[in-house]
């Protein structure tokens, strides 16, 4: 397996994969966000990946560390990677955004590792949207202030303008600020986003939704094995990255193409253990379900004592 991840050409695995997102897109394209939005909405964000220096010495990060960046754009209908792309770990967050492709009308979600306002303000000329958070040493002066129910958590939504020589040459036009105390934390967040039309309070639960990604990342690490490679070339590490993601994927066609109920990593374990057996896939997860209700059963004999 290590002299076919070094020989054979990652990109395969790649054009697999983006063949796989655009089916599972198109499945999820009538997927609710819970917001009543007609937008597509991303989130931005990307997760290290590890590696020995001293086997891996292309993927320089630190002084004694390697490490490879995994930057991803999810779609939040269905949560599906939509754009993936490997890079060492030096690559700063911000730079993702050079790399896509502005989608007009889409709302694109991230953290403060993507304020620039630079990039941002091209997000905005294409016609995009973007929700962030906003850094503690931004300066702008308030423009207009929207009336709040401060009852909500909303503690002001405001327009503003940059003030700052660079950041205002950067982005010439107005910007609004949702500042909102999070009732769970007690935290007080500031938000910035050029999407002038929708409630304050669905700009704090899109920020909010931005977790997914996270989410995306803890499952495709735990569960597909992208922690330990088969080979150490560049090669090699994308092809079984790009190979984890087509199983992410293939699992989400699945799920919904049968209307299926079960979450992602029950069908992922289900179907592993079932893979070269003739048998459906529901019957296998009414198969696996009726032997859990057996193992969970208080009254079962045991055969052999502690």
């Amino acid at each position: 397996m290590s002299d076919a991840n070094e020989a054979r050409d990652w990109r395969i695995y790649a054009e697999f994969a983006q063949r796989l997102i655009r089916q599972a897109r198109r499945l999820c394209a009538d997927e609710s966000l819970g917001e009543e939005l007609k937008n597509t909405v991303y989130a931005l964000d990307s997760t290290t990946i590890d590696l020995c220096l001293s086997i891996f010495p292309w993927a320089h990060f630190r002084a004694t560390k390697a490490a490879v960046k995994m930057h991803t754009l999810l779609d939040l209908r269905g949560n599906i990677p939509s754009f993936i792309h490997v890079s060492d770990g030096k690559l700063h967050d911000v730079h993702a955004l050079d790399l896509l492709l502005p989608e007009a009308g889409a709302i694109y979600v991230m953290d403060r590792g993507y304020v620039d306002f630079g990039r941002l303000y091209r997000l905005h000329q294409a016609g995009a949207f973007f929700v962030t958070r906003a850094k503690s040493n931004m300066v702008a002066h308030r423009v207009y202030s929207a009336p709040v129910d401060r009852a909500t958590g909303l503690i002001c939504d405001q327009t503003i303008a940059l003030d700052g020589p660079r950041t205002r040459h950067d982005y010439p036009e107005h910007l609004r600020r949702v500042r909102f105390r999070d009732p769970e934390t007690d935290k007080s967040l500031v938000f910035l986003t050029n999407q002038a039309t929708l409630p304050a309070l669905t700009i704090c639960a899109l920020y909010k939704s931005r977790w997914q990604v996270e989410l995306f990342f803890k499952w495709i690490k735990q569960h597909l094995r992208i922690k330990k490679f088969y080979g150490t070339s560049d090669n090699a590490v994308k092809t079984q990255i790009w190979i984890a993601v087509s199983v992410y994927v293939m699992i989400a066609i699945v799920r919904k193409r049968l209307g299926l109920e079960a979450s992602l990593y029950t069908l992922l374990q289900v179907i592993s253990v079932t893979v070269f057996e003739k048998i459906g896939i529901k019957s296998a997860l009414s198969h696996t379900a009726d032997e859990s209700e057996i193992d969970m059963n208080p009254n079962q004999l045991k055969l052999w004592g502690n």
